[in-house]
């Protein structure tokens, strides 16, 4: 009985204090209009709750005179204050995948050629600054979240001043040097919500005047306060801010660095409660700051909460005399998908040059660009994508003939990496590769890797190259590659004192230097062009007069140029599921040291095609072909070597399933292959693989292309993990029966 009396007086107390407010507002009858605030509090994905309780005051006639927000606050509060309606906010928010938009730009088809090239072999990438190898300061830089939001808010870009927005609006930050609150109420729109969001180790934080700022939830995460000192009469809360997790699911670091966090965030969350004249609280307990794959709950739930108080509502509605439509007939309708550019400015870049920073996002440095906004986004990501910018804002003034997009970069202050990656194969064995990278190493645009992979075979990589942006690149590469494998090589000269008719063990050892130019066509399609110099020292172990004795195939110099076509529309080098790639290269060798007296200038054409498609997202199709052919002479040292498995095979040593390395051989060859791929389940992939061959020196002279083909068969199980491919294979070929298991470990290098 005396719990049912203290039950009864609290809620007599509750009606008491909201019949109150009821009457104040009723009261409010001799002013002429009534001015509200609208505060929205911080919550990650339960900010979708937001979009619910504003789609309720609108139904309820509820004209916005002010909006402050925190974190997701921040962000439906700007669009709203920007001039978005709730329907529209409805709309915008459920068409993004927020994993997505949370992860830096990454997709392969923004990458640069040196990256396919050069950067896909790496399972982990350590910044050096100060002489020290550090840890990167956040999984992501923010740069999707700002395009969409430059995007969503291109119409207010020329609004400095939040006071001047279509609804007056303030956000909140914090200092991460001093731990300072810090109020936001001018500047980029984009840029202010993106540093009120800056979630720590999530997002990188977002430099403005000086200032470094992270996530405003850390100091203010539901900000009535500041809203109590603007202009307005009636304050609406809307809280989705949860609550403090107990010790049984705080079993991971980000759950640790949230509950530390939410110390401060809800520390004086009833103060700030009891200063709202409408509190609206969605029960957001099932819900977490990443349940984005629960929008329409979370939406169901903010508008459920806010109806709860529709009678105040329109009571407020009342005593307003201007209506939310006239405020907001002016919003510059956002549907415009065109972006005519008529100027860049670039500023803030000291390490890259103009010339570069335009040729990544692919806009004339001479005449009008008009592009698509959808376009102008993935130009900014392929920019993003080099890795070499901290941040890129931009602000877009429309003028009478074209916008002018001025591009404000803070380019890193981390250069110098060191990458490692390991790796197992049938071939090279066992091999740790330890890579240093260093920027504008020499001078502005260019960038230096050295390779170096210890193990069971010894090999390094060194590259140098020189970026102008729209004009010619210039490279310098050096490489060591080096195995040992049993496989049959005929000695050439004077063969009178040895004779191989089995398989000897070879050691194999390739010296390659390039000094070349290269063009490129929006990264997708490359000329290379240079001369090169190499040197070849192939030789094995006999015995002669019972002493052991090293004997060489070849120990020669090559001089000679090559020209090479490029063509890569990959989604990915690694369990590849859409794309193109081609390569055409023309290799002369007119000079030679010569060490079996027999060397005649000669020339080579190889090319290689994969295409891939993929359907229904689960089911993959390979189609390959491969070919190539020696004009003039030649030797055996560049003989078309096929066999094996293996993604490292250097100069004409060409993959075939159901052989070993190097059984087949001759001065020229043609391949073509199928492969089925089906991902069983997410990155685990089962493969069935044919191929079919024909190695012969006359195959394009006398018609023989299709005379005595070998062909192999393989099935295959492997695994897209963090550290490369996982992949084992068991193949055989009905023309030597034999069989094969084909291993391997990591990323190729």
């Amino acid at each position: 009985m005396k719990k049912t009396l203290i039950f009864l007086f609290l809620l007599s107390l509750n009606f008491s204090f909201s019949q109150s407010k009821l009457d104040t507002i009723a009261k409010n009858k001799i002013k002429k209009d009534l001015k509200v605030g609208l505060v929205l509090s911080g919550g990650g994905a339960k900010g979708f709750a937001h979009v619910g309780a504003i789609k309720v005051l609108e139904e309820a006639g509820v004209r916005i005179d002010y909006i402050g927000g925190t974190s997701a606050g921040a962000m439906v509060g700007a669009l709203y204050a920007s001039g978005y309606n709730a329907h529209e906010l409805d709309s915008i928010l459920r068409s993004y995948d927020y994993n997505k938009l949370i992860q830096n730009p990454n997709s392969r088809d923004l990458y640069s050629f040196y990256q396919k090239e050069n950067s896909e072999k790496y399972a982990l990438s350590l910044p050096i600054k100060n002489k020290k190898i550090g840890l990167p300061i956040a999984l992501s830089r923010g740069q999707n979240m700002l395009n969409e939001l430059s995007k969503l808010t291109k119409h207010v870009h020329g609004i400095n001043n939040f006071k001047k927005l279509p609804i007056p609006f303030f956000c909140v930050a914090t200092d991460i040097e001093t731990g300072e609150e810090v109020l936001i109420e001018n500047g980029f729109l984009p840029q202010a919500i993106r540093a009120s969001g800056a979630f720590p180790s999530v997002f990188e934080p977002v430099a403005i005047k000086g200032r470094f700022l992270v996530d405003g939830g850390i100091v203010n995460n539901f900000p009535v306060d500041i809203m109590q000192k603007k202009d307005v009469d009636i304050i609406i809360g809307i809280d989705i801010q949860g609550k403090l997790e107990n010790k049984d699911v705080l079993n991971s670091a980000p759950k640790v660095v949230m509950q530390i966090i939410s110390f401060q965030m809800y520390d004086d969350k009833q103060e700030k409660r009891e200063n709202t004249d409408v509190y609206i609280k969605p029960n957001m307990d099932n819900y977490s700051v990443i349940s984005f794959d629960k929008i329409d709950e979370i939406i169901k739930a903010g508008e459920l909460a806010t109806r709860k108080e529709m009678e105040y509502l329109v009571a407020i509605a009342k005593q307003q005399t201007k209506k939310p439509l006239q405020i907001r007939k002016k919003l510059i309708q956002y549907k415009n998908k065109f972006l005519k550019i008529k100027k860049v400015h670039v500023s803030g870049n000291k390490n890259y040059t103009r010339n570069y920073v335009l040729s990544k996002m692919k806009l004339n440095k001479n005449k009008k660009d008009s592009i698509s906004y959808q376009e102008f986004n993935r130009n900014v990501n392929a920019l993003a994508s080099t890795q070499n910018f901290k941040s890129i804002d931009y602000v877009i003034k429309p003028s009478e003939d074209g916008s002018i997009v001025q591009f404000n970069l803070k380019e890193n202050d981390v250069s110098n990496f060191v990458q490692i990656s390991a790796h197992y194969d049938d071939l090279y064995k066992t091999g740790v590769l330890l890579n240093f990278t260093g920027k504008h190493f020499l001078t502005n645009n260019d960038i230096v890797s050295t390779d170096f992979v210890l193990g069971d075979n010894l090999r390094y990589n060194l590259n140098y190259l020189y970026d102008n942006g729209f004009h010619w690149r210039f490279g310098i590469s050096h490489r060591y590659n080096s195995f040992k494998r049993n496989f049959y090589f005929e000695p050439e000269g004077d063969t009178s004192l040895i004779s191989f008719t089995n398989t000897v063990p070879i050691k194999y050892n390739d010296f390659t230097t390039k000094v070349y130019f290269q063009t490129k066509f929006r990264e997708k399609f490359a000329i290379n062009g240079g001369f090169e110099h190499k040197f070849l020292n192939i030789s094995t172990k006999i015995v002669e007069n019972q002493e052991d004795k090293e004997f060489y195939f070849d120990k020669s110099d090559y001089y000679g140029g090559f020209a090479e076509i490029i063509l890569d529309t990959r989604n990915a080098k690694n369990f590849t599921k859409n794309g193109w790639y081609f390569n055409a290269k023309y290799n002369t060798y007119l000079g030679s040291s010569n060490y079996n007296k027999n060397f005649e200038p000669f020339s080579q054409i190889k090319t290689k095609i994969v295409y891939t498609s993929t359907f229904f997202n689960k089911l993959s199709t390979q189609i390959n072909f491969d070919s190539g052919v020696t004009i003039g002479k030649g030797n055996q040292s560049f003989d078309y070597l096929l066999g094996g498995y293996n993604e490292n095979f250097i100069n004409n040593l060409i993959p075939l399933y159901g052989y070993d390395v190097a059984d087949l051989s001759d001065a020229a060859f043609i391949k073509s292959g199928i492969t089925f791929r089906y991902e069983v389940f997410n990155k685990n992939f089962l493969s069935l693989t044919a191929n079919t061959a024909g190695v012969n020196s006359e195959l394009f002279i006398n018609g023989s292309v299709l005379d005595n083909l070998k062909t192999g068969y393989a099935i295959g199980y492997g695994l897209n993990s963090i550290i490369g491919p996982i992949e084992v294979r068991y193949a055989a070929s009905p023309n030597n029966e034999k069989s094969y298991w084909y291993f391997n470990v990591g990323f190729w290098f």
